[in-house]
């Protein structure tokens, strides 16, 4: 792709050595356009799609075939030999999930194989959950497949230089392989599991998996559809979140591939499973998640089903250097499980590096920042212990926060932090916050429903979403709560809670949330993560209950200073499985205060952001170069004066002989002149592309003039002047964060402002403004004329001694307009001034004290409204007998009366003094009631501006 720069053209001419200046720049921008036009471009890769048979099984001998692709650099031969990479999907999904991980690999000189997993799409086989002698030892003849290629690098003969990457299914595949062979040299597993008894049967407060709250929800969608629920947690680029990807696991055998390679096979269709609910699962694996799922507990064979898919008792054997992606947003495989396998590598003394990251099996890859951190840890660890190249990524443990919203693209921003050692899920310091409340009584109703909803299983963005509104139904939890912060908490690992509980059955399940509450009562269930707990031998009575520890789910999560914890303890869950039998705990808080793992690290930025950076300063380069030579060119130099001039030392604003001319010539505005004094409410009119727009962003410094001075309470106004914090403006249309509530958006704002909150008086902006209750909603679901009310509040923080406003009224309704009246109307009391722009010439009448009209960039009339409208030639009389009134005034020469309206006379008197109209009137016993002028500010304004107003937008 070709890069086009296009330098305007410099109309007038100039001198010598301006041109040389200019022609300087002209070169640099030039270079940096030659320099993107013939950057490196991407290698081409190659591609080889086969049906590979390979055989496996308990005794290796057992065929199966697998779809495959393998992914070339356009440079691999036999005689430059590259790394590999063995590239995994996740559960459900195909060879197709990770090819554009694939592509990236092999852009990177990596060669790449990737292959749909036995039992999913064109693959034979059934599905044995990366049980070590099915899935396992296929990646193992895949591994052989790769020795045999000449393109491959190779540490002995059938040993090839490979690495392992997988998400999810195929994360714990690359720890079990791993762990299997030892021909790996690195792995990168993601969002994968430690001991999948535990991820499906968990109890946090540290019970068997035999006892263990059976995870109905992902079990029902990994099980219960046969194996063809799609996910794509495979990769580091788009590939982490789980997305329904692939092809139906219950395909038909595959067909053959006209486009297979060589050591392409025979087709094998793929067997079928024992029972026909579970679809091309296993007889093993379907009929263990059958008594799960029917019981909603496991015996001690399936728990043993379970453990011989598990890296878990398998982590001492890993040489392997490893780096473990774990998921925040992930109620499926919590960080919990990457904590587990890295306590276990650790062990072996091998490298290990933990990285967490904001997205998972509920946030898909989080926001780009993110992933993009992802991608060069991966890519940096692979480079190092695959390739060999570059210096040890080292043990560093890395974490990331949402931060915000990106400005370029309106994403998600998520800021990333580092420290020496892996801390685990404990953290490096622990801070305690009591909890209050009395003994409670909690009902657990028939068969779990209704149920609570934390999280929803594959529904990604929409389970994030569950965060403000995850539900608990009422008699069916307890909750404890917190005195208001005093500071904010940045917990990073796993809290702990100390309950009791009693039951008249001896056992309980139950299920433990940590809520964040902010000032408004407003909650929020970090990433719908919950502790699920099977207690048994409790007491009938909670005053004989031993206190109980529970481990919450480890997450990221900043508690602000003012807010609150919550503890809910809940009797059911929509993903869980519940006792089926109705009954009553009582729950009480523990012995101990609720405690917060903290971390301290230092923010790091992610390749991408480096890349930004670096962009970011070759562009503030020219800018600077161009800034300098429009300084030389125009020879102003514009230095802050803190200076105050006396006349207008007490004046809201004035503006002094404005003109603003763009470069192609345009000349926006001429010559404006005006002032805004305390009390008033001036109104700036004028047709479109009379300059009013124009004139607000000079004032505002987002554009500068090129003659004339602006003063604010005598305070010259240039870029940066202290005294625009004086200054409240609405300019070219409100932004907020649409996660946030209104009141939170607000506060934002003001701390970005980075003066005291004392000093924003909210309540009184609110109260102005008029937004009620709906400040506390989140701006997702407001309204265009609340989002304006809003910004209208925003601009009115601090209550800034001057108020500029660019059509307020934009998308309000008649009735929020008359208040939007009354509002303005308010505001300019105790020496406040506003200055409002508006088309809406009735609104500027009825709110205005004065007004300013533009026309083709002049003031063509300025004063107080009723001098503009002036004195008219018709009038608006008030009558008690319209017919007999309108027959006298007939009769009078040169008087005209107009159709009457709704029991009014509109006369136009043509010179006739009103006086004489109304005594003739009288005169015939015609009682008259009022006499006004029929003159409005429209009228006046089309006489001032007459066709002009027909002109273009704005400018």
């Amino acid at each position: 792709m070709t890069s086009r720069l296009s330098i305007p053209r410099i109309r007038r001419a100039l001198p010598t050595g301006r041109r040389a200046i200019v022609a300087a720049v002209v070169a640099v921008l030039l270079a940096v356009a030659v320099g993107w036009a013939v950057r490196p471009r991407d290698p081409e890769v190659r591609t080889e799609a086969a049906m590979l048979t390979v055989r496996s099984g308990p005794d290796g001998q057992q065929p199966v075939d697998l779809d495959t692709t393998f992914y070339l650099p356009e440079d691999a031969s036999a005689r430059h030999k590259v790394p590999a990479v063995l590239l995994a999907h996740g559960f459900g999904g195909t060879k197709e999930s990770v090819r554009d991980d694939a592509e990236e690999f092999a852009e990177r000189g990596y060669a790449v194989l990737t292959w749909t997993a036995r039992g999913f799409g064109r693959s034979g086989g059934e599905i044995h959950l990366d049980s070590p002698d099915y899935e396992v030892r296929d990646a193992q003849r895949l591994l052989d497949w790769l020795a045999a290629r000449p393109e491959v690098r190779t540490d002995a003969t059938g040993d090839p230089r490979v690495g392992v990457v997988g998400g999810s299914y195929g994360g714990a595949l690359a720890l079990l392989l791993a762990a299997q062979d030892r021909r790996v040299d690195g792995i990168v597993p993601m969002i994968t599991w430690n001991d999948l008894a535990r991820s499906l049967l968990p109890d946090s407060a540290g019970g068997s998996a035999t006892a263990g709250v059976f995870k109905k929800g992902w079990a029902g969608l990994f099980f219960g559809g046969g194996g063809s629920v799609g996910s794509g947690p495979a990769g580091f680029s788009g590939n982490i979140a789980a997305q329904p990807q692939g092809a139906p696991a219950s395909a038909g055998p595959p067909s053959p591939d006209p486009g297979a390679g060589p050591g392409s096979g025979p087709g094998h269709a793929p067997g079928a499973a024992a029972d026909p609910s579970c679809g091309r699962f296993a007889a093993d694996v379907c009929a263990a998640y059958l008594r799960m799922a029917t019981s909603g507990r496991a015996d001690q064979a399936a728990v043993d089903l379970l453990h011989r898919s598990s890296p878990a008792g398998v982590l001492d054997r890993i040489t392997a250097p490893t780096l473990l992606v774990q998921g925040e947003a992930d109620s499926l495989f919590p960080l919990a499980e990457a904590d587990a396998n890295a306590r276990g590598l650790a062990a072996n003394g091998i490298p290990v590096r933990v990285a967490w990251f904001t997205g998972g099996h509920d946030g898909g890859d989080g926001p780009k920042t993110d992933s993009d951190r992802v991608r060069f840890l991966t890519l940096q660890w692979l480079d190092h212990y695959v390739r060999g190249a570059g210096e040890a990524p080292g043990n560093d443990f890395t974490w990331s926060r949402i931060a915000g919203f990106d400005a370029l693209d309106r994403g998600l921003v998520a800021t990333g932090y580092r420290t020496t050692d892996y801390p685990g899920t404990g953290g490096q310091r622990r801070t305690e916050v009591a909890l209050t409340g009395p003994e409670q009584r909690i009902a657990n109703p028939p068969n779990g429903n209704p149920a609570a909803i934390s999280s929803v299983p594959f529904a990604g963005g929409l389970s994030a979403l569950l965060d403000g509104v995850a539900g608990d139904v009422p008699g069916q939890h307890a909750r404890f709560e917190s005195a208001p912060l005093a500071e904010a908490v940045d917990v990073v690992g796993a809290p702990t809670v100390s309950i009791r509980a009693a039951s008249p059955t001896g056992e309980a399940v139950l299920f433990v949330k940590l809520y964040d509450v902010d000032p408004n009562g407003a909650a929020t269930l970090p990433n719908g993560l919950i502790a699920p707990v099977r207690l048994t031998g409790l007491p009938e009575r909670v005053a004989e209950a031993r206190p109980v520890t529970v481990t919450l789910p480890a997450i990221v999560r900043r508690f602000e200073a003012g807010h609150r914890l919550r503890v809910v303890v809940a009797t059911s869950d929509q993903a869980y499985a519940s006792p089926a039998e109705p009954n009553v705990y009582t729950v009480a808080a523990g012995d101990a205060p609720l405690a917060l793992p903290e971390v301290a690290g230092d923010p790091i930025p992610t390749a991408a952001t480096i890349w930004r950076w670096v962009l970011v300063g070759l562009l503030a380069a020219i800018v600077v170069g161009l800034v300098v030579v429009v300084a030389l060119v125009r020879r102003r130099q514009r230095h802050h004066d803190s200076s105050v001039h006396p006349e207008y030392a007490q004046v809201p604003l004035a503006v002094r002989q404005l003109r603003k001319e763009y470069a192609d010539g345009f000349v926006a505005v001429s010559n404006v002149d005006f002032e805004v004094r305390p009390g008033q409410v001036v109104g700036l009119l004028g047709p479109n592309g009379a300059g009013k727009t124009t004139t607000l962003r000079v004032l505002m410094g987002l554009t500068q003039p090129t003659a004339g001075e602006i003063y604010v309470f005598g305070h010259r106004l240039v870029p940066g002047s202290p005294v625009l914090s004086r200054i409240g403006a609405l300019v070219e249309g409100p932004g907020f964060l649409p996660h946030l509530s209104g009141l939170e958006n607000l506060r934002a704002y003001w701390r970005a402002t980075g003066r005291p909150e004392s000093d924003a008086h909210f309540d009184q902006a609110l109260e102005i403004a008029g937004l009620g209750d709906s400040v506390h909603r989140r701006i997702k679901t407001y309204s265009h004329g609340m989002r304006q009310r809003l910004a209208i509040a925003q601009a009115m923080l601090g209550l800034p001694e001057l108020l500029v406003l660019d059509e307020p009224t934009d998308g309000l309704d008649p009735p929020q307009i008359a208040e939007m009246r009354r509002v303005l109307q308010r505001y300019a009391t105790d020496g406040r001034a506003v200055l409002v722009s508006s088309h809406l010439l009735a609104e500027v009448e009825q709110t205005c004290t004065h007004a300013v009209v533009v026309n083709k960039g002049r003031i063509v009339a300025s004063g107080p409204v009723e001098e503009i409208v002036g004195e008219s030639p018709s009038v608006l009389i008030d009558v008690t007998d319209p017919a007999a009134a309108r027959a006298v005034l007939d009769r009078l020469d040169g008087v005209r009366v107009l159709p009457e309206s709704d029991g009014q006379l509109v006369v136009d008197t043509n010179g006739t003094a009103r006086s004489d109209v109304v005594a003739e009137l009288v005169r015939a016993g015609i009682g008259v009631d009022r006499v006004v002028p029929r003159r409005r500010l429209e009228d006046a304004f089309l006489a001032l501006v007459g066709e002009s107003s027909r002109g273009s937008g704005d400018r």
